[in-house]
């Protein structure tokens, strides 16, 4: 009897966890799905006198992911903007000349991206006010990411209890060495003669820099740190001197009298005062008309009637082998597609939009062969993004011609291997042992729970010295240059875009307008194109099977939760990714 009423009160239990599951999901799909149809039926209609109103206070990628719950914050099931770069970009170009859009009224605060990206937007905002439109900015307080894109606006407003974080650039490196040590794990790593500054291994073996790492991360933090630097000059007419001094002693922490005396703001305002600001730059008496970014997206149409066509093709990521989520790059799935690409007779030139860090080396090869073909058939053009490094570099060495932004992180020219050996871990802190039967000498070769042997090293050795004798020769082929010259400016070392293009990594500092146009131009076409994106969207339903997936759900409501602390967390679980050939830069470097 007692048997009978535990198992209908079990059974009773998941019913009732089954059932409101259901329909917690069933809720959240069913306003989706609403949302989605309304925007099928009829686009968002513009009101006269609006403003293009931005709040970039998320990590932007290069390309919108038009995932059902990519914007919904899933503690308030409330939806966020989610626009990426390619569709800001575009909505700062139509509102140039659409006779609704009065200005732009930019928000901010911190904007948890990288550099390049917002060099991009800003570069874009400074060519809009060229239309006689106003850009006007507000913030309770700027992160100085935040601070220097808001140096593109005409008139910069600051709360008056509000601050100014300008503090200059910092490198944060995390390092396992004594986590490793602690948990009785070897992480035995195979480096190649020429690799001193492929610093992605020294977390494992050091508890700090190597001093070979230290001079790579200050030149190109000096490098970063210059472009902000003048480019807040050059708005805001304050010296890059002077502005040093004020990132040294911090004087902007505590006053925000300080930053109007300094020129680096415009007017002390509370809400009251920037909408009141705003009424009078649009023209209206009462309710301000302002559209964010994803509905504005939706308000137009751009129609082309050209049959020629530029492709873009967005690599973004880390790079892994085989088959998986659009996130990052797999090789299967963007060999598959540049295939596809290739044999598109209406394709007459493609731009690969790199934003990677790097990996699988094999991965990249295998992406690379595919480019190869393809450039000897199209123009092929590489855009770079925040990262084209290592494998991401591998990737792009041998395009036609290669864009980056000043800021864009690139080279990394190196390879190394990680194997860990987790005997001890097994034996000393779980209490268990293995015991094995083989066939072959080195039958058990990879296994986590017994060293590698010498010969087993010597041989991934030989591995890693080939593989970036093959990265070097590759880039050397690709750029023109003699395999000595790539060997003393790889090493592993990572360069800024502004300082790639003097040793010869790069051609042209430009962003992705400047490649596409580049690339039409290669192939001939003046203006008759338009431009294709891919991967292409995926269909709804595949989108929200796919949106099924717990873990996708979990790392986005771990995000939202922990903030910029989230990096801390993603450090820790790519650990169990870094294993075997590879050609990245290290995954957890933090520039702020």
């Amino acid at each position: 009897m007692k048997f009978s009423k535990v198992l209908l009160a079990a059974f009773l239990g998941t019913l009732i966890a089954l059932l409101v599951t259901f329909f917690v999901k069933f809720g959240m799909y069913s306003i989706l799905l609403s949302s989605l149809t309304k925007d099928a039926e009829s686009s968002t209609t513009v009101k006269p006198n609006s403003v293009l109103y931005m709040k970039l206070d998320y990590e932007i990628p290069d390309r919108t992911i038009d995932n059902p719950f990519k914007s919904i914050n899933f503690s308030s099931f409330e939806t966020t903007e989610s626009s990426g770069l390619n569709v800001i970009l575009r909505n700062i170009e139509h509102a140039k000349t659409d006779a609704n859009i009065k200005g732009i009224y930019l928000e901010l605060s911190s904007i948890p991206t990288s550099t390049a990206t917002l060099q991009e937007i800003r570069s874009k905002l400074m060519e809009f006010k060229e239309s006689g439109k106003f850009v006007v900015c507000y913030g309770e307080a700027y992160a100085q990411s935040a601070y220097y894109l808001a140096t593109a606006a005409d008139q910069i407003w600051l709360n008056p209890e509000g601050l100014i974080d300008l503090h200059g650039m910092a490198s944060q490196i995390m390092f396992y060495k004594h986590l490793l040590e602690k948990l009785d794990i070897e992480m035995q790593i195979v480096r190649g003669p020429n690799n001193r500054f492929k610093s992605a291994v020294e977390p494992y073996f050091l508890d700090k820099m190597s001093e070979a790492n230290r001079e790579q991360m200050e030149k190109l933090l000096g490098t970063i740190w210059g472009e902000i630097l003048n480019g807040i000059s050059e708005t805001r007419g304050i010296s890059v001197e002077q502005l040093n001094e004020i990132a040294d002693k911090l004087e902007l922490l505590t006053d925000a009298q300080k930053a109007l005396e300094y020129g680096l703001v415009d007017q002390l305002y509370y809400k009251d005062q920037v909408l009141a600001e705003l009424r009078t730059l649009t023209g209206v008496k009462k309710k301000i008309h302002a559209i964010g970014n994803d509905d504005y997206a939706d308000s137009y149409k751009i129609k082309n009637p050209s049959k020629n066509e530029v492709a873009v093709i967005y690599a973004s990521g880390q790079i892994y082998d085989g088959k998986g989520q659009e996130e990052d790059i797999y090789s299967e799935d963007l060999s598959k597609l540049i295939r596809k690409v290739r044999e598109d007779n209406d394709v007459k030139a493609v731009v690969l939009r790199v934003n990677s860090p790097g990996g699988s080396a094999v991965a990249s090869a295998i992406i690379g062969r595919e480019l190869d073909l393809t450039k000897e058939q199209k123009p092929l053009i590489v855009s770079m993004g925040n990262y084209a490094a290592s494998g991401g570099y591998w990737i792009s060495a041998k395009a036609d011609y290669i864009f980056a932004d000043p800021t864009t992180l690139t080279g990394s020219i190196g390879v190394f291997g990680t194997f860990p050996n987790m005997k001890r871990f097994f034996n000393d802190k779980l209490g268990l042992t293995f015991d094995v039967a083989k066939t072959n000498e080195n039958a058990d070769f990879g296994s986590v729970a017994e060293p590698l042997t010498p010969f087993q090293y010597a041989k991934l050795q030989e591995n890693v010295v080939k593989t970036y004798d093959d990265f070097t020769r590759r880039v050397a082929e690709g750029r023109g240059l003699r395999q000595t010259y790539v060997d003393s400016i790889g090493q592993g070392r990572v360069w800024a875009g502004a300082d790639a293009i003097e040793i010869g990594l790069v051609d042209q500092l430009g962003d992705l307008e400047d490649a596409i146009a580049f690339a039409a131009a290669k192939a001939g076409l003046g203006d008759d194109y338009k431009i294709k994106e891919f991967p292409k969207e995926k269909e709804f339903f595949a989108r929200i099977m796919e949106s099924l997936d717990k873990t996708n759900e979990i790392n986005a409501a771990l995000r939202q939760k922990m903030g910029v602390y989230y990096r801390y967390f993603e450090g820790l679980e790519n650990l169990q990714n870094n294993t075997g050939i590879q050609a990245r830069m290290p995954f957890d470097l933090i520039i702020e």
